[in-house]
């Protein structure tokens, strides 16, 4: 895909915007083409300052701010407040993510934006519902991992822990780069812009769906399930000779089959009625993870790995953070910044590459004075 062909060239998305969620989706919309002007207060966005492991950049600011350009505003500033007002006047998306009633009281609240401006879509992301009970609660991403029950079907019993990565934040990101391109195609049809309000909150209850779903209709709680899989087995790690885990999953009979004919060594268990059938074996989950657990003690990773392959078997290593470092799956974009260059994991869609001018990360006001001559008052 070239530069000219990116589908959101000519899309100009202003996002006021700070930590991962917001930031997160407007690297997408910018990787797909959209002119991103972020507007951060003086000292910068507070995620320019979490660490300084990427180049002696923060890792989540080098990772979610890609190919935008950086203008510092002070938004109770009046001067400065009227340069955005200009700055949105010609704006296809205004993205924010700040504290509840922050954008309102700057004049910049999403239902007067629109009505001033009516081709304008306004992308509004918090960590609850604005006009519920919590509204007024902080929403981090930790906090909205316990309080939608992720944490409760993720870590084993009695040790509560954070999933590892900032997932709701991520989640967030993605979902909101979704609606805007939503939006923007239904703008296409009816000339008019439209309004989106995303929480972190309702983003998690939806992945939630399947547990909840579960509990709610069969009473069946998949808490602590660990590295098994709560409703089909098996599916899950199981230690190696030489002290690694293979997760392997088993998702019909014909897999179950040739799993043990191929590794079990013992292709009777393919006709036994008691172990045909995924309700079958999850009723004898005890023994079927023992049969598994022996057969995989007696081989090396790299054995059992040969044998894997040979009987066709679903399979993956768990691997470390150096593992995935080198792995062979792994690849990458090179961002550049006044400290260094920084490799990154690249685009998930593999025809995606951007020109250079797009792989670089912005210095605080980088382009503050040349946006501030291009919006200039008349």
């Amino acid at each position: 895909m070239t530069h000219s062909s990116l589908p959101l060239q000519g899309v100009l998305v202003v996002a006021l915007e700070q930590a991962v969620a917001a930031p997160a989706a407007s690297c997408r919309l910018a990787d797909a083409g959209a002119r991103v002007i972020k507007l951060e207060r003086k000292e910068g966005d507070f995620a320019r300052h979490y660490d300084s492991a990427a180049s002696g950049q923060s890792a989540y600011f080098a990772w979610a701010n890609r190919g935008k350009e950086s203008l510092v505003v002070d938004i109770k500033d009046p001067s400065d407040n009227a340069l955005v007002h200009r700055i949105l006047s010609r704006a296809d998306v205004f993205l924010q993510n700040l504290s509840a009633g922050a954008a309102e009281r700057a004049g910049l609240g999403s239902d007067s934006l629109r009505t001033n401006h009516p081709r304008l879509i306004t992308c509004d992301i918090s960590g609850y519902r604005r006009d519920g009970d919590f509204a007024s609660m902080k929403a981090y991403d930790m906090l909205v991992q316990a309080e939608s029950g992720l944490i409760s079907i993720s870590s084993p019993p009695g040790q509560p822990g954070r999933i590892g990565i900032s997932i709701c934040d991520l989640a967030t990101g993605v979902q909101a780069a979704l609606s805007i391109t939503e939006a923007l195609l239904l703008r296409e049809r009816t000339g008019r812009g439209s309004a989106i309000r995303m929480a972190l909150f309702d983003v998690m209850a939806d992945f939630m769906s399947v547990p909840l779903l579960q509990f709610e209709g069969e009473g069946t709680d998949p808490a602590h399930s660990g590295l098994s899989h709560p409703t089909i087995t098996p599916y899950g790690g199981y230690k190696t000779l030489d002290g690694e885990t293979i997760v392997i999953a088993i998702q019909n009979d014909r897999e179950w089959a040739r799993l043990a004919a191929g590794v079990l060594e013992r292709p009777e268990l393919a006709e036994d009625p008691g172990f045909l059938g995924n309700f079958n074996r999850l009723q004898r989950r005890s023994e079927v993870d023992r049969r598994v657990r022996d057969a995989f003690l007696k081989h090396t990773r790299a054995k059992l790995q040969a044998k894997l392959v040979e009987a066709s078997i679903a399979f993956a290593t768990v691997n470390s953070l150096q593992d995935l470092s080198g792995h062979p799956e792994l690849r990458r974009w090179t961002i550049s910044s006044e400290t260094g260059s920084i490799d990154v994991p690249a685009h998930p869609d593999l025809e995606r590459s951007l020109p250079e001018e797009r792989r670089q990360l912005p210095m605080l006001n980088e382009h503050g004075e040349a946006i501030r001559a291009e919006f200039a008052e008349d």
